[in-house]
């Protein structure tokens, strides 16, 4: 069968870091407060004029080199993001134009948090529909644009960033012993709408609004569903919990990190965390944990991932991938 392997990853971060501390200075809160909470220890803002279509492009690139193809070679572009620097076009067209390619298809996927979990669905199911044998994928955001810096329950949690992967086809056995992406688990309850959302948009207000979310409701959901989609995941594929050799998770808060690994019954540090240094980077914060964790060699090659997320919608996700 057809498998989508992972052939290249890259990352891009703003080269602006706004610590707690920094923080502080502009709203009631301090280091030890949202360290307490939350884990974090800074963020990464972009600079005015800094959109989230150069941070994609810029992962994008990295991710290109790292796979030693041309972007030539790309048959479709899928950006998943939750700040678009227009309302329309979508930003992977922007991308697509300063990467040079005029080929293909590109177009943005919405599913806030979990946005690079549904694009990893999307581009596996093309591929193997065989419509696309060269994907590239890419998580970017620039969350700052959405904060209320006079709200120190939201505004402290958020980080801009860019991680993308490139996908192609490559032939496997149909087992789980395969090289790529075994599996995606979606799902979605238009419910729970008013514990995560941006309260503005061009059909209701005409303006971009601003993040609120209620954390504690949040956090429940968050980590029955995650752990619930881990466990359907691995089912799926005929896997136990402990055949997993890391867990690549969204990167909201290290007590939801925490809870799940807690409630799976996973030791803590087979969960890759990156929140302490990014904060929450939305669709990004799953490639730039999962590189993290590549560059600094504890992902090798043949390990097996579980990648997961939860977003606003509510929407979550998992994704089995043999790297």
């Amino acid at each position: 069968m057809i498998r989508s392997r992972v052939i290249g990853c890259g990352v891009y971060l703003p080269d602006n870091v706004v610590t707690n501390d920094e923080l502080a200075k502009r709203v009631d809160t301090s280091d030890e407060w949202i360290r307490e909470r939350t884990g974090i220890r800074e963020r990464r803002i972009a600079r005015e004029g800094e959109n989230t279509s150069h941070l994609a492009v810029e992962a994008a690139r990295a991710a290109l080199k790292d796979a030693a193809i041309d972007a030539g070679e790309i048959d479709l572009i899928i950006v998943a993001t939750t700040t678009p620097d227009e309302t329309f076009p979508a930003t992977a067209t922007v991308v697509q134009s300063r990467l040079g390619i005029s080929r293909g298809a590109a177009f943005d996927v919405q599913a806030v948090c979990s946005g690079f979990i549904y694009g990893l669905a999307v581009a596996d199911n093309f591929i193997k529909a065989g419509q696309a044998e060269t994907v590239l994928l890419i998580g970017a955001e620039t969350m700052s644009r959405l904060m209320d810096w006079t709200d120190r329950a939201t505004c402290v949690l958020f980080g801009d960033g860019a991680g993308a992967f490139v996908l192609q086809a490559h032939e496997g056995g149909g087992t789980s012993a395969d090289r790529g992406v075994l599996n995606t688990m979606l799902y979605s309850d238009g419910r729970l709408h008013d514990l995560l959302y941006v309260d503005g948009g061009p059909s209701s207000t005409r303006t971009t609004g601003y993040l609120r979310m209620k954390g504690k409701e949040v956090f429940r959901h968050a980590v029955a569903n995650l752990s619930s989609a881990i466990l359907d995941s691995a089912a799926k594929a005929g896997v136990s919990v402990d055949d997993i050799n890391w867990f690549v998770p969204h990167q909201a808060n290290q007590r939801i990190l925490d809870a799940t690994a807690k409630k799976l019954g996973v030791a803590p540090e087979r969960m890759v965390s990156t929140v302490a240094v990014h904060g929450n980077t939305s669709s990004a914060s799953v490639p730039l944990a999962l590189m993290s964790a590549v560059q600094d060699g504890r992902i090798k090659r043949g390990d097996l991932l579980l990648l997961e997320a939860m977003g606003g919608g509510f929407t979550w996700g998992a994704a089995l991938v043999r790297w």
